[in-house]
């Protein structure tokens, strides 16, 4: 959204009580008060639609994730702990764009761990994700799918049709984070029998494609 510069004379008290609160929020004086004039007089702000669209990805993920505390309105991560030995922590963490363009934002996923065979088993799963959820894009017409396979990571771009209201790209984002923590843990509980239940799991992904391209 376009800013301009604008000068406003305030008193001392309410600048005082703006920069404290402005601190607790972790944002600039600017910005705040750009937030709650935009509140009171109903204006879109990007806090706003990002705030709406985290509700609805914490509405949909909060009886099986653990939500973690927000720090930034961009920012959202969510936790869940796989079934084996030592269960290891994923951290599914969604960063949106302020002003998006081709993508709404960026999805990374990581594990918690300092086995060398679980980072391996996780790359592996990545692996083979990135090139399911790249082929079953390219031949809807797809071309955006941007990724990227680190050491115990996992980035991808979230990708913006431009025909998703706040809601519903909260919606998908969250059926997106759980159809992902599904596949992830049927990979994990049994790697080497992974080829037997990979069809459904590919079925679960075309479902959630004919719903929302995310």
């Amino acid at each position: 959204m376009k800013k301009s510069v604008y000068s406003l004379v305030l008193m001392d008290d309410v600048i005082k009580a703006v920069d404290q609160q402005a601190y607790r929020l972790g944002t600039s004086r600017s910005n705040l008060i750009n937030q709650i004039l935009a509140e009171h007089l109903s204006c879109v702000t990007p806090e706003m639609r990002m705030r709406e669209i985290f509700g609805q990805v914490a509405e949909l993920v909060s009886s099986s994730f653990c939500v973690q505390e927000q720090r930034s309105p961009s920012l959202m991560t969510v936790r869940t702990a796989l079934e084996y030995k030592y269960r290891p922590t994923i951290n599914y963490k969604v960063e949106l764009e302020r002003a998006p363009a081709e993508y709404l934002g960026t999805l990374r996923v990581s594990i918690r761990t300092q086995s060398a065979a679980l980072i391996d088993m996780f790359h592996s799963f990545f692996a083979y994700r990135a090139k399911l959820e790249n082929a079953y894009l390219s031949r809807i017409g797809v071309d955006s799918y941007s990724c990227e396979i680190g050491e115990g990571s996992f980035a991808r771009k979230l990708i913006n049709t431009r025909t998703l209201d706040p809601d519903q790209a909260g919606a998908a984002i969250g059926e997106y984070i759980k159809d992902l923590d599904r596949a992830v843990k049927t990979y994990f509980a049994a790697p080497k029998e992974f080829g037997e239940s990979a069809p459904l799991l590919e079925k679960n992904y075309r479902l959630l494609l004919e719903k929302y391209i995310i």
